[in-house]
C-alpha cells in the first residue's frame, strides 16, 4: 500500500472557498471552512484530506493520505481539477449567461463521493425544502451509516434493504419516501440496479434504466447524472431554483416555460450542466 501526499496547482481559475461553502451546506460532508479543508471517505476504506493553500486566481492544493495514484486521479476527477473551467466559461461568451460566468468564475461541478449516497440523497430531497432535506439526510446517515475518523459514510445498500418502512418513518420519512429508499436498496442488492455500470452508458441509457425503478423520475435521474457521474450536458427543466434564476435573469414577471428555456439549449450546449450550476449559484 503506497500512501501519497501531494501538492499541485491548477492553470485556471478555481473558487475552492465558494465550493467548500456549498459542500458545507450538506452536514454529511466533513468540511472545515477555516482550514479550507474537506475530508473525503474513499471506497477503499481510507479517508483523504484535500486542503487549499492557494487563491482563486492561483489555486494550489495539498492532498493527503491517498492510496496510490488511482485515488489521486479520482479526487482530481471528483473536484473538476482535470478539466479547465476557463474553456467552459469561454463557451458562454456572447450568450445571455456570459455575465454569470464572469461573476461566478471558477465554479466547479463537483461530483458526490458515493453513487449509492447520491441516489439516496436525491430520493430524500424529492419535493422537500432544502433545509429539512439536509436534516433528514443526516438522520439517515447517522442512524444507519458509519463514522470513521470524524467522517460520515453513507450506509451500505444491504443495511437499508433489510429495514422496514417503520424504521425510516421514525426519522420522519414519509411512507412513500421510505418505500422508495428501501425498494431501491433492495434492487441494488438483488442486482437489478447496478450503479457501477452507468459510467459506461450514455445519459439517455442511464435515464431509461433508472426510471424503471419506483421512486426515480427524470429529475432524480438527471441529478444523479450531474452530481453522481459528473455529466456535463443536463438541465433539469422542472427544477424550481433554475426557473426562479431565469425569471430574475430575464426580468420576467413569471417563471419561464420549458419551451422558453429549451430555446437557449443550442447556445448553452454541450455544457447545460454548467449553465444550471451557475444559475443556481446566482440565487444562492
Amino acid at each position: 500500500m503506497i500512501i501519497i501526499d501531494t501538492q499541485f496547482s491548477l492553470p485556471f481559475t478555481y473558487d475552492f472557498d465558494r465550493a467548500l461553502k456549498r459542500l458545507a451546506s450538506d452536514p454529511v460532508n466533513a468540511v472545515e471552512l477555516k482550514k479550507r479543508e474537506i475530508r473525503i471517505p474513499m471506497e477503499e476504506g481510507n479517508i483523504v484530506s484535500l486542503c487549499s493553500v492557494g487563491s482563486t486566481e492561483s489555486p494550489t492544493f495539498i492532498l493527503r493520505d491517498a492510496i496510490g495514484a488511482k485515488q489521486v486521479d479520482k479526487i482530481r476527477s471528483i473536484f473538476h481539477f482535470d478539466r479547465p473551467l476557463d474553456t467552459i466559461a469561454n463557451h458562454f461568451v456572447g450568450t445571455d449567461l456570459e455575465q454569470l460566468f464572469k461573476d461566478h468564475a471558477g465554479t466547479p461541478l463537483i461530483r458526490s463521493f458515493s453513487l449509492y449516497g447520491t441516489l439516496m440523497k436525491n430520493i430524500i430531497h424529492q419535493q422537500m425544502n432544502l433545509a429539512f432535506s439536509h436534516v433528514l439526510t443526516l438522520r439517515f446517515v447517522e442512524s444507519f451509516g458509519t463514522r470513521q475518523e470524524g467522517v460520515w459514510r453513507y450506509p451500505d445498500p444491504e443495511t437499508i434493504a433489510a429495514l422496514d418502512v417503520e424504521d425510516l418513518r421514525k426519522l420522519q420519512f414519509s411512507g412513500r419516501k421510505a418505500e422508495y429508499v428501501i425498494g431501491l436498496s433492495r434492487s441494488i442488492v438483488d442486482g437489478e440496479l447496478d450503479l457501477s455500470k452507468f459510467s459506461q452508458m450514455d445519459d439517455d441509457e442511464v435515464t431509461k434504466e433508472m426510471v424503471k425503478h419506483r421512486g426515480v423520475g427524470p429529475w432524480t435521474a438527471q441529478n444523479f447524472l450531474m452530481f453522481g457521474l459528473g455529466r456535463p450536458n443536463l438541465f433539469p427543466l422542472a427544477d424550481i431554483g433554475l426557473q426562479n434564476a431565469l425569471k430574475h435573469l430575464w426580468n420576467l414577471d413569471r417563471k419561464p416555460t420549458a419551451e422558453e428555456m429549451m430555446a437557449h439549449f443550442p447556445s448553452w450546449s454541450p455544457f447545460l450542466s454548467y449553465a444550471a450550476l451557475y444559475l443556481w449559484r446566482s440565487i444562492e
